[in-house]
This record gives structure tokens, C-alpha cells and sequence, in this order.
């Protein structure tokens, strides 16, 4: 059990650089989520971590201790690959007990951790089997497997569940939150997918093109993002983005004229033109009253059934919206939307930053 922490942190190859002046503290027995679209860097943090790769400039401390000229063998991690990296000759049991031979423990120490190991993950009817005569969630528990073993102060996971099927994503993220629970260990995962990210994490770290956008609990990085591009990376479908502008404290939407509150116009500090950002979900059809409601007409472009909610695709003041609407919903080729301004987020038009009201 130990922290993380990355001070600093820069990664080049020759002038390239893939991780700007990262840094990051993660907590005793954090489950903290690095996310972002492929390239962004966040498996190259993972193996900075580990040692695997060197880094530019900056610090990394495990425990309290620098580890940038740290073997990997002796920073006291254990790496869980994207492949399973199981060795297809051995059993499940000797896979597991792999990395203790290689430590020299005594027979009797290895056949303890294992049997340990292989009841936490449920893997005691198969011990016997070779990897080729598993499925892939049993494969991807043999290599947690091999990590439990170790006893490692902090887990590294790099994409561990990519390869497996939809059904079998769903029971391991629940699996690895109860080993996470069990162990109370330290835990860095990384992932491209963002429902894993808002499910799993304690706290998401959202990376983009090497640098750090927001650093938050699921929640609030859902409900109050820093800037646009967490406020479209996390979501699905993404939070709709509407260019607006600001004349006598209304704005309009669609022929909708949309009087902004007091806290709202004072925010926006004299800025006419803006982005609103709004989630899907807080668009609806049903009118239910109040003052704070708006009716938007709108055209239906298209809509995808996703069995209990359907999600309607059509145009707002230029820009491609969606709304997350109940599947038993009937409606024709245009739709009034009802919106609520107080479900507004704003941003600024040249930088993408997040207008906090």
C-alpha cells in the first residue's frame, strides 16, 4: 500500500512531446481512472510509473520514495497488460506462481498465495487448465491472479478488459471494484472507455495531447467539467454543444427567446457570443411547467433505439444535438424540445473554458 506521486512529469521522444509537465498525487489505496482518446498519453504514464519507459524531466515517488532510477523489479508494482500475457504452456496454477519462483519463495509459500489468489478471483476449479481452455474473463483473472500474488504495493493496469465482449467488460469492471475493496491497495487503471472510468474510479484523471484537463470525483467531473472537452469526452451520447449570443439578456434558440438568470448574465462578464453546453438527458419532450422551462422546436434527424431510452439526433442554432428520451416516447419528424435554463453550462467561444455560474 503505498501514493503515488508525479511531479512535474515530462516525456519526449526526440522533440515530441507526449506528457507536458504532468502532476498528479494519488492517495493510500486510491482507485484512480487515467482517461482520454488514443494518443493522449495515459499508457505512457502507466509505464513511467512502472519503470518500463524513462522519463524526460520531472519526479516520480512511490511511498514517499523517487523511483526515476528505480529497476522496475524493485519499485514494488505489479503490471496487469491489455493481453493477459499468461504463458500459454503453463497451467493456471503455474502461471501464478511464476513470478514467486522467480523470487525464490519456498514451495509451501507459493501453494499459500496461490490457493489465496486463485479463491479471491475464483479461479480454484481451473488451476489445472491450461490458458487456451479458458475464457477470456478467466484469462484476464489468472494475469489479476499473478499480480494478487506479489502483494504489490500499487496495481497498474493498462486496458485490462479492451478485449473482452461487452457482457463480459460489465462483470469483470464489477470483479476488479471488489478486488480493489478486498486488497485495499493502491490502484492506477487506464482506459480509453469512459462508462469504465465513471464506474470504476474513485477519482478520473482526464488527459489530453499530455496534459491534464480535470482531476476529479465521477460526479463532479460528469456534472461540472472544466472545459469542453470534458464536457464531450465523458458522456453518451456527448453533453450538446450550442453556439448562442447574448442580446438585451436573451438568448435565442430556434426562434426561442431565453431570458438567462441574474447569477447566469453576470457570469457570461459582458461576453455576447458563447457555447451553452447541455447533457442529452436534460432535454426532454413532455412539457412539465415552471419558469425556469423552455419549448424549442426542432426537426428530428434521426433516432437509435437502445431498448428502455431512444436517442433523438436533430438541429440547434447550427450545431448536431441529442436528447436521451424514454423509449415509450411517440413522436413524428419534428418534436418540441423542453429545456431547462438552469441545466445550462457555459463556455467560452475561443477557449473552450468552462463559465462557472
Amino acid at each position: 500500500m503505498a501514493n503515488v506521486e508525479l511531479k512535474n512529469v515530462v516525456k519526449k521522444y526526440d522533440t515530441k512531446t507526449i506528457i507536458n509537465d504532468i502532476s498528479l498525487f494519488i492517495k493510500d489505496k486510491e482507485f484512480l481512472v487515467l482517461v482520454g482518446s488514443s494518443g493522449c498519453g495515459k499508457s505512457t504514464i502507466l509505464r513511467m510509473i512502472a519503470g518500463l519507459e524513462d522519463i524526460t524531466g520531472g519526479e516520480i515517488f512511490i511511498d514517499g520514495k523517487c523511483v526515476n532510477n528505480v529497476h522496475p523489479k524493485d519499485r514494488d508494482i505489479a503490471f496487469v497488460f491489455q493481453n493477459y500475457a499468461l504463458y500459454p504452456h503453463m497451467t493456471v496454477y503455474e502461471n501464478i506462481a511464476f513470478p514467486l519462483k522467480m523470487r525464490n519463495y519456498s514451495k509451501k509459500e507459493i501453494e499459500e498465495k496461490v490457493l489465496e489468489a486463485a479463491k479471491i478471483l475464483d479461479l480454484e476449479p481451473y488451476l489445472k487448465r491450461k490458458p487456451k481452455q479458458l475464457s477470456g474473463g478467466q484469462r484476464q483473472r489468472v494475469a489479476l491472479g499473478r499480480a494478487i500474488v506479489r502483494n504489490p504495493k500499487v496495481f497498474l493496469m493498462d486496458e485490462p478488459l479492451s478485449n473482452l465482449d461487452a457482457k463480459l467488460r460489465v462483470q469483470m469492471r464489477s470483479e476488479i471494484k471488489k478486488l480493489h475493496e478486498k486488497l485495499q491497495t493502491t490502484f492506477i487503471y487506464v482506459t480509453h472507455d469512459q462508462t469504465e472510468a465513471l464506474t470504476m474510479g474513485d477519482r478520473i484523471v482526464v488527459l489530453d495531447k499530455g496534459k491534464i484537463q480535470q482531476v476529479d470525483e465521477p460526479e463532479k467531473i460528469y456534472n461540472s467539467p472544466a472545459n469542453m472537452f470534458v464536457g464531450g469526452f465523458l458522456g453518451s451520447p456527448s453533453m450538446n454543444f450550442i453556439p448562442a449570443k447574448l442580446k438585451n439578456n436573451e438568448i435565442v434558440l430556434n426562434g426561442t427567446r431565453i431570458e438567462m438568470t441574474k447569477a447566469q448574465h453576470s457570469a457570461l462578464n459582458g461576453r455576447t457570443e458563447f457555447i451553452i453546453g447541455i447533457r442529452p438527458e436534460k432535454m426532454d419532450v413532455i412539457f412539465d411547467g415552471g419558469e425556469d422551462i423552455y419549448e424549442i422546436a426542432a426537426k428530428v434527424d434521426i433516432s437509435e433505439m437502445l431498448g428502455s431510452e431512444k436517442i433523438v439526433y436533430f438541429d440547434v442554432n447550427g450545431a448536431k444535438c441529442s436528447a436521451k428520451l424514454d423509449a415509450r416516447k411517440a413522436f413524428g419528424l419534428t418534436v418540441t424540445l423542453k429545456i431547462n435554463r438552469r441545466d445550462f453550462l457555459f463556455f467560452d467561444a475561443l477557449t473552450g473554458d468552462r463559465i462557472f455560474v
